[in-house]
């Protein structure tokens, strides 16, 4: 298999530079949106206060997150939809419509006006915008990925493919240290005002940044005009029903063991454990390190020894080691370390 598809009725030829920029562009790309993806988490009680009705501040913080949850709906439906459209029209235009799309949502998050001032329509305006980055996120999971692994030399496809995930670690660790950052710059009182916005306006500004990287990417894919299918989309229902079937209980293992570790272990060593905030953030961001620099290293193992038994690796670790793990977490902040970094590593593969 080639690293890139016959385009147009022609082979394309691009240099090893020009590759290792279209790389570069997806991955700056990739980290911008998972950045702006994270960041509504990272700043949901600040959200909650702003745009929700301050009366019941539990009631509030739920229905943020419930605003949260939403996007994850939207997700599948962006990939479903924009996965034929990058086959038909080409991998760098969807991907550049994703980006214009994550781009205006987060600015519009950043401006939208308070509960106070014009009531529901805050929270509805928030959801129009979650909805909006969930779709778009999803198109650009599905492009992105196949993007890299398309424009990969074919020997070394693990060690390419890992930066997809690296940059969604490294997107969800800068939103993280950028909300901490902010924290220690600006009062409590200032945060809740408007200060929560800046990260919002910020991701939507670099998002610009993004698309202008990524206009002269090289495509991998259109379908040729020799394709029956090219005057209309083809969704293969079919194939979604029976193979996107198996393959939602496979990446689902993953996902999940992924999220345990990057978002709950933290919240679990706070909240029942009783460790300190400032000592479990500081633990789970040298995890994180910890793992984005394993995983370029994991991705080019799996060149050398096969992605099933790379993945093999993954599954079976997690199922012996994800219970004694999480048991080994106290309120001393080197447990949360010790087991969200073996955690972590175990799913890098």
């Amino acid at each position: 298999m080639s690293s890139f598809t016959e385009i147009e009725g022609k082979t394309a030829q691009p240099s090893r530079k020009d590759i290792r920029k279209s790389l570069i562009a997806s991955g700056v790309g990739n980290l911008l949106e998972w950045y702006d993806w994270t960041i509504y988490a990272v700043a949901s009680i600040y959200i909650a206060s702003a745009l929700f009705d301050k009366a019941d501040p539990t009631s509030a913080l739920l229905n943020t997150l419930a605003v949260f949850a939403v996007g994850f709906i939207s997700r599948p439906i962006g990939g479903f939809v924009f996965g034929p459209l990058a086959n038909k029209y080409g991998r760098k235009n969807i991907m550049l419509v994703t980006m214009v799309m994550m781009a205006l949502a987060s600015l519009m998050i950043a401006f939208i006006p308070s509960y106070e001032k014009i009531g529901a329509w805050a929270s509805a305006l928030l959801l129009m915008a979650r909805l909006v980055q969930g779709f778009a996120h999803g198109g650009e999971t599905a492009t992105s990925y196949a993007y890299i692994a398309e424009i990969a030399p074919p020997k070394r496809r693990g060690l390419w493919s890992s930066m997809s995930f690296f940059a969604v670690g490294a997107g969800s660790l800068v939103a993280t240290l950028f909300v901490a950052i902010l924290n220690v710059i600006y009062s409590e009182a200032q945060m809740y005002e408007w200060v929560w916005r800046i990260p919002f306006a910020i991701g939507g500004v670099l998002a610009f940044f993004a698309i202008y990287l990524r206009r002269n990417m090289l495509e991998t894919h259109i379908e040729s005009d020799n394709n029956e299918q090219v005057d209309e989309v083809n969704w293969p229902l079919s194939k979604i029903l029976t193979s996107g079937f198996k393959l939602f209980w496979y990446e689902a293992g993953s996902t999940l063991t992924f999220y345990t570790w990057v978002s709950c272990a933290a919240i679990y060593a706070i909240g029942i454990q009783k460790m300190p905030a400032k000592d479990a953030f500081i633990m789970s961001c040298i995890a994180q390190v910890i793992y984005l620099i394993c995983l370029p290293f994991q991705g080019l193992l799996s060149d050398y020894i096969g992605r099933k038994n790379n993945t093999l690796i993954t599954y079976i670790g997690s199922s012996l080691l994800l219970f004694p793990l999480w048991s080994l977490i106290s309120n001393e902040p080197w447990t949360l370390l010790v087991a969200q970094t073996i955690g972590l590593l175990t799913m890098g593969f």
